[in-house]
């Protein structure tokens, strides 16, 4: 009988980030240079980095003006 061959592992999903990017916040993608999208207020970046890691399975991770951690959320479960 042949033996079933292991299931390979995915790698971790990137976190969502959202940041200041000049005047706007930006929402980025862990390792990436540019943001993915940039908006007015960080009310909207959050509701999109929210969306981006939900349907990722990846973690949001929002991030005041001073660089500082403000909230985390995990949709990797």
């Amino acid at each position: 009988m042949a033996k079933a061959k292991p299931k390979p592992k995915k790698a971790a999903a990137k976190a969502v980030l959202v940041q200041v990017d000049g005047e706007r916040w930006g929402v980025i993608r862990e390792g990436n240079k540019r943001p993915t999208a940039k908006f007015d207020t960080q009310k909207a970046a959050w509701a999109e980095a929210l969306k981006m890691a939900k349907k990722d399975k990846a973690k949001a991770v929002k991030k005041g003006k001073d660089g500082k951690v403000k909230e985390t959320r995990d949709f990797s479960a």
